[in-house]
């Protein structure tokens, strides 16, 4: 057996393998893609199948470069539902983390249990891409298959079943349910006897680094994590101090806790962390890179994103008034409105593409500020941030981040997202570091660090009290 331990993220689009040595070193990254079903409007649904088909494809060409692993970590997209009977043959196709059709039984759901207890509970309120809105929606709309429901996994947790036999998930995938007493890292009898559903049904859930099964071949398959729990360790967020920010599609701001707590409002995520005994708090905002790549599309087809940045940087911080709002799809963080929508206010004449780019720039960083400023309030104030994401590819939006944010940002030496996080806890769970703080100070590297500009953060701090105050003012 080798000395690298593997991670498997099952993504949205892609299942995302790489193996890992002891040192940090990346020796092999592969991903393979399968399609994303939308039979109904606000619908998303995938195949588990296709999971398996591709994981499988993975691991064989892991296995091909870098050799049998020591130990194998599972992430992946979080709240979906797959629902097994008792042969644990899959029922109908899994429900996605952003499917939509559950508002009724969220709704449902919060009169259940109450608003408050609910948030006490789990650390968060009813949203439709939870799995336990997709239980109930379930039951009230396909009863011949809520009928033989034996058991139900979460995506990356049926890669495990498929891979090692075992019902399990980790307590980070398992808090995004609606299901988990979150302070207490178990499932909650109290929601499950007011939603009337089964705990037979649920799998074990276990620490992060926990060994849950073995291959046939013998090789340990940790717990694992959720995909952002994952990717916040696959930049060194295991403790206070750092927060992960996340310049993909969505944006992410991500700190940990030593002790649960929980916006009294559910303004932000509250989860357990892959860590033993941590927790951590999120908050995420829907369109951050994927607002600057709608402004490509609609007025730069084709331009590189370079060209885009030369032309932001000629613009001084500001814009001279030009303001963006970033809410193409709705928003989560802070306002947990599906019917946001984006705006540029403020046009004038002499406002060019530059200009419109520079004002995403900063209307996705004033976003990002909403969050950070949430997750202080928990306790989870950082010391500095680490970036991934393709946007933390600009430099100038580094700096734009930096002053918005007031901390200092810093890249990291691999850029691999969830599936290096899983990697960590495969190699925690096969002995090859002692734990997860261990494996992070040996495997993550520190990369180019962006300070905050100083001239820029008072315009930016006038400049976020608009910001703010233009949601109210264009819902």
């Amino acid at each position: 057996m080798g000395e690298a331990s593997f991670g498997i993220d099952v993504g949205t689009t892609a299942v995302k393998g790489l193996a890992l040595d002891p040192g940090g070193c990346v020796l092999a990254s592969v991903e393979a893609q399968y399609p994303l079903s939308t039979p109904r409007p606000g619908w998303a649904e995938q195949d588990p199948a296709d999971w398996w088909t591709a994981a499988t494809s993975v691991l064989d060409r892991l296995r091909r470069a870098a050799g049998t692993p020591r130990g194998i970590g599972l992430s992946g997209q979080m709240h979906g539902l797959v629902a097994l009977d008792s042969g644990d043959r899959v029922l109908r196709p899994a429900i996605l983390w952003n499917d939509q059709r559950t508002g009724a039984q969220c709704a449902e759901i919060e009169r259940a249990v109450g608003l408050e207890r609910l948030i006490s509970l789990t650390g968060n309120r009813a949203l439709t891409g939870f799995t336990a809105p997709k239980l109930l929606w379930l039951r009230e709309n396909e009863p011949d298959v809520w009928s033989a429901v034996a058991r139900i996994v979460l995506p990356k947790d049926y890669v495990r079943l498929r891979l090692c036999g075992e019902h399990a998930t980790d307590l980070s995938d398992a808090s995004g349910t609606l299901l988990l007493d979150v302070a207490g890292r178990r499932w909650s009898d109290e929601l499950l006897a007011a939603l009337s559903l089964d705990p037979a049904w649920l799998p074990r859930a276990l620490e992060g680094p926990t060994v849950s099964g073995m291959t046939p071949d013998g090789i340990p398959v940790a717990a694992g994590g959720g995909d952002q729990a994952a990717g916040a360790l696959g930049v060194g967020v295991d403790r206070p101090g750092p927060a992960s920010i996340v310049l993909g599609t969505s944006g992410v701001v991500f700190v940990a806790l030593e002790q649960f707590a929980a916006d009294p409002r559910a303004r932000v995520h509250a989860f357990c962390h892959a860590v033993p005994g941590a927790w951590h708090a999120m908050g995420v905002m829907l369109s951050a890179a994927g607002s600057l790549r709608w402004l490509r599309d609609a007025a730069a087809p084709g331009v590189a994103y370079d060209q885009l940045d030369a032309e932001a940087a000629a613009w001084p911080a500001g814009t001279e008034g030009l303001t963006f709002l970033p809410y193409l799809a709705g928003e989560r963080t802070p306002h947990a409105d599906p019917d946001a929508r984006a705006a540029f206010v403020g046009l004038g004449l002499r406002h060019d593409r530059g200009a419109l780019v520079r004002a995403v720039l900063e209307g996705v960083a004033f976003g990002l500020r909403d969050s950070l400023d949430l997750v202080s309030a928990l306790g989870g104030g950082p010391e500095l941030g680490r970036v991934s994401g393709g946007g933390a590819r600009s430099e100038l939006w580094l700096r734009i981040v930096a002053s918005v944010l007031e901390l200092p940002l810093e890249r990291v030496a691999v850029d691999e997202g969830a599936a290096f996080g899983a990697a960590i806890l495969g190699g925690v769970a096969a002995g090859t570091w002692p734990d997860v703080h261990a494996a992070l100070a040996t495997t993550v590297r520190r990369g180019e660090r962006f300070e905050p500009v100083p001239e820029w953060v008072d315009l930016y701090r006038e400049r976020r009290d608009r910001f703010q105050a233009l949601y109210a003012a264009v819902r």
